[in-house]
């Protein structure tokens, strides 16, 4: 077997982009710039995002086998955590205060609203770009929302940032819950895929 090894393979981000747009709002074309209605909700940690995948099976057992004769797998949710640094961005404060961002828009410079008592639903469609170099990586949930909120810390040594961990669901007409686009960039990747 020939070693495809390739250290322009590698990916490490040098910048991280997260966008928001009404739920349902369809992809754009790969790695375009999202035009409106979507919108960048600003500067995050140099830890970007971490998109995770939870998996749940239950296996079934049998008299007459030591080992399970089958596996049905029972959950798979995906999500991903990421730290917004801009604490007054109006869509980042609306995200993790779950009021709608219109609540958000000052009339004399200032604006007041109450938190809800009761959780709202809240759901956008979501875009996190990654880039390294020409490199990229897009992950698109159609049907995403808010569903785990850091701590948040005003203080004098540093931004106040804001943490927040994006769950996602299944999009219109039972679209998937996440996309991924990769731009490979210059690199050739050929040979993982020799010819029949």
């Amino acid at each position: 077997m020939a070693d495809t090894r390739n250290a322009d393979l590698t990916f490490g981000a040098s910048d991280y982009l997260v966008y928001a747009a009404p739920i349902n709002t369809v992809m754009p074309t790969a790695f375009a710039d999202p035009a409106t209605p979507w919108v960048n909700l600003g500067w995050v940690t140099t830890e970007g995002g971490l998109f995770k995948i939870e998996e749940e099976s239950k296996d079934v057992e049998a008299a007459g086998s030591l080992e399970p004769i089958r596996t049905l797998m029972t959950k798979s949710v995906k999500s991903t955590q990421v730290t917004f640094l801009e604490g007054l961005n109006p869509l980042v404060r609306s995200l993790y205060d779950n009021v709608p961002v219109a609540s958000l828009e000052p009339t004399t410079g200032t604006v007041t609203y109450a938190l809800p008592d009761k959780p709202a639903d809240l759901r956008y469609a979501f875009i996190f770009d990654t880039m390294d170099g020409d490199k990229r990586m897009r992950l698109y949930m159609p049907n995403g929302k808010v569903v785990e909120r850091g701590d948040e810390q005003p203080q004098t040594s540093d931004v106040m940032a804001v943490q927040m961990t994006f769950k996602f669901y299944k999009g219109a007409a039972n679209s998937s819950a996440v996309k991924r686009a990769i731009d490979y960039g210059d690199v050739d990747v050929s040979s993982f895929f020799p010819e029949g």
